[in-house]
């Protein structure tokens, strides 16, 4: 059977290429980017051509079998208690690693930039205008080459933001090394160096992968392949345990990135997490109060000076104003104006986004040679505007009132002197040749409404715009927060400009309100991304506006397009389910998508009909079905998993005659023994070794067997079948008759079952819109 496998497989792939042309002329079904194979992509990088990888799905429902049952039975008070006790030390751990690993980040992009910025200021002082812009563009080259190196030919997966991919995993997609320990290293060090290198990105998506990543490797109890593994960590080698886990990195990320608690949980339950409960809620909470402390001690220790050019920098807090904001009806429509702003930049910007990583897909499916050569080329085009924009600017005179020094002589502050006279600052320099942190501190700040001119804003907003868009995509670690911060918060700013005369909220607050605009515009997030702009200011007293800019733009956007994120998962072909079901799925019932022939196992099975089967199909479960003389008639027993059966083929408790022989299987057998390995390194159908003998023996598949998996019957509603499918997190779903005197079983569902391509290509006729 077709549907009964992991969610895309080989039949998949050539049903998927036969129906193409069709779903070419449906609008609102986009294929994946890659349409010569239905087999997905992992990461950002196999959007632009990286290696091509399969996908599984992952198994949150609870096996029921008699192993679980006995090891249930058989657990102690104090391994319940050791397993609780385990579960929140491992969400400590991953909150202090994420912490370190996030202030770690800072540092490096801190001193690594600083040292750069500093050598380009002083060669300016000294009027060397041709060897300030070498230094500056060969450093921003190195820097930018050895990221792409690190994702090219280390760990494609660590490309992008991994945001989509963490997202597609909390919904049931596993795919190839997007959590593994090598993804981690690039992650972090391909963050460092991509950042550091002047690249329009941020660092703040990225730490939600690596929160990710660090949690799936305590999770799963290290990785055998690297021999990092911890016997004691047995209770967490499962997918369900996993999610949480990871949840609560992703969590961690975001709380690491912009020193944002509250918003790490937020984001974890608004954007990240397809499943929640209060449970998580709870060691969410925890772990990213773990990383607020964890920053706040290692802040206060640099604040003697001991971490090199760390100073203000990095860990973005804008304490933007502390005054009391009041706003009147000018400011209000300023700000819904903000908002519809807000909106239709943010769905041009996911659109460009779309095309142009469509477009990085020709050159870079040459190879990672190309890969790397696309990100010198972008480098270096980024080297000439950070560079060549500020001489389109005049020199300002330096304001009387300044609180810090002007022209700015070191490598941070708001006046950088570029080519000016003393007494006088570029503040286009000021905003492009400084780190993105510093920039926009500059932006929101409110005790110099004069400090950036009406052009500069302009010129930099789109340099901003259009530079996040032509990076994002490229091969290093890239988020789109910063960009979008960046170019949302210079309109912002640009608007409070033009209405000073006759508004009350300074430029500093618009400034913030633009930022938050365009990231709804992009995101399309609400709660979590209010939260954390307030965390970020530290002023709260900008609730109610900010809840009005995000909820106008999010629903401007909405008209046009899906959000940022939304639209990646769709073309990297990740199977991702929605929390609802498509209104053509009412007119189908679930019998109308499964499909045969169904391939089924005896109670009592012949070993050699087992491996048959094992080897002519990918498929991740068979159904098992009881006849008799054990049942008076056939009636299904359950299901039972590939990765079990291979387990128990290695165990060998074969029999020469068909009967029952649990009990055996029982004593030889603890359910630990099928856990799943981490990192999808198990049992192979290969490493099975099998004697022709044995071929002609029996197994019996009822200690192993799911005697409780989720049923629907084939009239059901494949709208209601999605729904459920989703919420109770499944991998396999029967499908079994109405009317008595037929086989037990129908088929299975699994999650290609319900992708919008497969429907519409069993029936092209239905109109994907009603």
């Amino acid at each position: 059977m077709e549907n009964n496998n992991v969610d895309i497989e080989s039949e998949g792939v050539e049903k998927m290429e036969r129906n193409g042309s069709a779903m070419e002329e449906r609008d609102m079904i986009r294929e994946p980017l890659l349409l010569r194979s239905r087999i997905n992509t992992t990461s950002q990088i196999a959007i632009v051509g990286a290696k091509v990888s399969p996908i599984e799905s992952l198994d949150y429902e609870i096996v029921e079998n008699d192993l679980f049952k006995q090891d249930w039975r058989s657990r102690k008070k104090v391994q319940i208690f050791q397993y609780v006790v385990l579960k929140w030390t491992l969400v400590l751990l991953i909150g202090l690693a994420t912490g370190l690993v996030g202030f770690f980040n800072n540092i490096a992009v801190e001193n690594i930039a600083g040292f750069k910025l500093l050598l380009t200021g002083n060669l300016m002082l000294k009027q060397n205008y041709y060897l300030a812009f070498v230094a500056l563009a060969g450093c921003n080259v190195v820097l930018a080459t050895c990221a792409a190196v690190l994702c090219a030919y280390i760990a494609p997966a660590a490309a992008g933001s991994g945001i989509p991919e963490v997202k597609a995993y909390l919904n049931g997609v596993d795919a190839h090394s997007i959590l593994a320990p090598s993804t981690l290293f690039v992650k972090i060090f391909g963050s460092i160096f991509g950042v550091a290198a002047g690249f329009v990105v941020g660092k703040e998506g990225p730490m939600v992968h690596t929160g990710a990543c660090i949690a799936n490797l305590l999770g799963q109890g290290g990785s055998r392949k690297y021999h990092l593994t911890w016997t004691w960590l047995r209770y967490f080698k499962n997918d369900r345990d996993r999610r949480d886990l990871i949840t609560c990195g992703a969590a961690a990320g975001v709380a690491a990135a912009f020193r944002a608690p509250v918003g790490g949980v937020l984001f974890a339950l608004e954007e990240a997490a397809s499943w929640w409960r209060s449970a998580l809620l709870w060691r969410t909470f925890f772990t990213t109060a773990v990383v607020a402390v964890v920053l706040k001690g290692l802040i206060e220790y640099c604040k003697n000076g001991q971490c090199g050019l760390f100073g203000e920098g990095g860990l973005i807090m804008f304490d933007i104003n502390n005054s009391v904001p009041s706003y009147n009806t000018i400011d209000l429509l300023a700000i819904i104006l903000l908002g519809v702003i807000g909106g239709v930049f943010g769905s041009i910007y996911n659109y460009l986004v779309d095309k142009v990583l469509r477009t990085y897909s020709v050159i870079n499916e040459r190879g990672p040679g190309f890969r790397v050569f696309l990100v010198i080329v972008i480098s270096i085009l980024t080297s000439c505007c950070a560079f060549g924009v500020p001489w389109l600017a005049t020199c300002i005179p330096c304001p009387e009132n300044a609180k810090e020094e002007c022209p700015t002589k070191g490598r941070s502050g708001s006046y950088k002197s570029f080519q000016c006279p003393d007494g006088h600052y570029n503040d286009l320099a000021s905003l492009l040749l400084t780190t993105n942190d510093d920039a926009i501190r500059s932006l929101f700040s409110s005790l110099n409404t004069h400090e950036f001119r009406i052009p500069s804003l302009i010129f930099f907003f789109f340099a901003m715009y259009f530079l996040g868009i032509i990076t994002y995509g490229i091969a290093i670690p890239s988020g789109l927060f910063i960009p979008v911060i960046l170019a949302g918060a210079s309109y912002g700013r640009l608007v409070g400009r033009l209405l000073g005369p006759i508004a009350n909220l300074d430029c500093g607050l618009f400034a913030l309100l633009g930022a938050a605009s365009f990231l709804g515009g992009t995101m399309r997030m609400t709660v979590s991304l209010c939260v954390i702009l307030l965390e970020l200011t530290n002023n709260l007293l900008m609730l109610p506006l900010m809840m009005l800019v995000l909820l106008i733009s999010k629903t401007v956007a909405d008209c046009f397009n899906k959000g940022v994120y939304d639209q990646i998962v769709i073309m990297k072909g990740l199977p991702f389910l929605e929390a609802h079901a498509e209104p053509y799925m009412r007119h189908l019932v679930a019998g109308d998508v499964v499909s045969g022939p169904l391939i089924t196992f005896s109670g009592v099975e012949k070993v050699g009909n087992i491996m048959h089967s094992l080897r002519m199909t990918s498929h991740n479960a068979f159904p098992v079905i009881d006849e008799p003389p054990i049942t008076d008639a056939p009636e299904l027993c359950g299901l039972v998993l590939r990765s079990h059966l291979l387990v128990l083929l290695k165990g060998k408790v074969f029999t020469r005659h068909p009967r029952l022989s649990g009990a055996e299987t029982l004593k030889k057998y603890h359910a630990f023994d099928f856990a799943k390995a981490g990192s999808g390194k198990g049992l192979k159908l290969e490493d099975l070794e099998i004697e022709p003998e044995e071929m002609e023996m029996y197994v019996d598949l009822h200690p192993i067997t799911n005697t409780s998996p989720y049923t629907v019957v084939e009239t059901m509603s494949l709208a209601k079948a999605a729904i459920a499918f989703r919420e109770l997190g499944l991998r396999h779903l029967c499908v079994v008759p109405k009317t008595p005197g037929r086989p037990p079983i129908v088929g299975i569902l699994t999650r290609h079952d319900f992708m919008p391509e497969h429907i519409l290509g069993l029936y092209p006729h239905i109109d994907p819109h009603k």
